[in-house]
């Protein structure tokens, strides 16, 4: 970590120079004394015990200097930033070292202080997104688990007629889907986000994954008589297809369920100055800037009325395997118009 104002030479210097200043210091007065003691008797004896007084008062003295200034630039910076440490390790992560120094006086202690300082804000934050994330995951696992028990203990009434049976057991295969998805993005993030997903590279024709990632939502997308308009020129990128295959889902997934019957849903894939654009627009729903700056958020659903669509994650995933890939993805949306999410892709790494 570079820190501004930080110059260890600087400071490394002015200690030198500060020692051998003291050095210099206390051979010129023993020196002087010497001579002084000279001049003035001429007892060997008497020369030699007054040396080694003087030798004894010179070390005294440097002893106290030394003992001082380890007490004031060495213990009790050291002191502090064991303190926090403590705390910090006893899990109190709202812990902060004051600095004594400028930037521009920066010393090593300072520094360490600084990333303290850093580590402690980090933590605490993944503290504060850890909690969040096991509030978060509680709530959507509580959902479809209520509705499989309570569907569950429907369906054991011997006395339900056939059409109410079909009812609640389509409703418990939509809450089991709903949970299994949710328990599958959470690994999935989990992966992603502790390295153990590794992207496998190859080269990768965009508009033909794409043409397949439509295709597979075609029955939705009959559904709700969306209007289709597709323009995908032929580019290719090196990448990784298992991992794009989960964006373009996503993305178009998003799409067909938050655009109303007859809207229209438009894929474009263009190349850039050897980058391939993909843009997904639609004519749905659309979403406040205030949502759009959160929308790739872990569990943030900006629409709730589609909640029970969705579970908040995939866009995050969306976000976080973008993000290992090397890419760009940005969104423009208008409430009660529609959202256009973009994303951009290194033809060649």
């Amino acid at each position: 970590m570079t820190t501004k104002g930080y110059k260890k030479s600087s400071i490394s210097l002015f200690g030198a120079i500060s020692f051998f200043v003291l050095i210099a210091f206390v051979m010129q007065m023993a020196i002087l004394a010497y001579d002084y003691i000279c001049e003035r008797t001429e007892n060997t004896a008497l020369i030699a015990v007054l040396i080694l007084i003087l030798v004894f008062i010179l070390a005294s003295f440097c002893t106290v200097f030394d003992y001082i200034r380890r007490k004031i630039m060495i213990d009790r910076p050291v002191s502090k930033i064991l303190d926090a440490t403590e705390k910090i390790a006893r899990g109190d992560f709202d812990v902060r070292i004051d600095i004594d120094h400028t930037y521009d006086k920066y010393n090593e202690f300072d520094v360490i202080a600084e990333n303290l300082n850093a580590m402690a804000a980090e933590l605490d934050k993944s503290e504060v997104l850890k909690n969040d994330f096991i509030s978060n995951v509680s709530h959507e696992l509580k959902t479809p688990l209520t509705v499989i028990e309570n569907y569950a203990l429907a369906l054991s009434d011997s006395e339900l007629d056939t059409e109410s049976r079909e009812k609640y057991t389509k409703t418990l295969v939509m809450a089991s889907k709903r949970l299994s998805d949710l328990v599958s993005n959470i690994l999935k993030l989990n992966k992603l986000e502790n390295h153990q997903l590794k992207p496998e590279m190859q080269q990768v024709s965009l508009n033909e994954m794409l043409t397949d990632a439509i295709l597979s939502f075609e029955t939705k997308i009959e559904e709700k008589n969306l209007n289709l308009c597709v323009e995908l020129d032929e580019v290719s990128v090196f990448s990784s297809p298992a991992f794009l295959e989960l964006v373009w889902n996503n993305l178009i997934s998003n799409a067909v369920k938050f655009t109303e019957q007859r809207g229209e849903i438009k894929v474009k894939l263009t190349e850039q100055n050897g980058f391939a654009v993909v843009s997904i627009s639609d004519t749905g729903c659309g979403m406040s800037k205030e949502i759009g700056m959160r929308i790739f958020e872990k569990f943030y659903q900006g629409d709730t009325s589609h909640s029970s669509e969705g579970n908040g994650l995939g866009l995050a995933l969306v976000k976080k395997v973008i993000d290992i890939l090397g890419g760009e993805i940005m969104v423009t949306s208008e409430l009660g118009k529609g959202s256009c999410f973009t994303v951009v892709l290194k033809q060649q790494i």
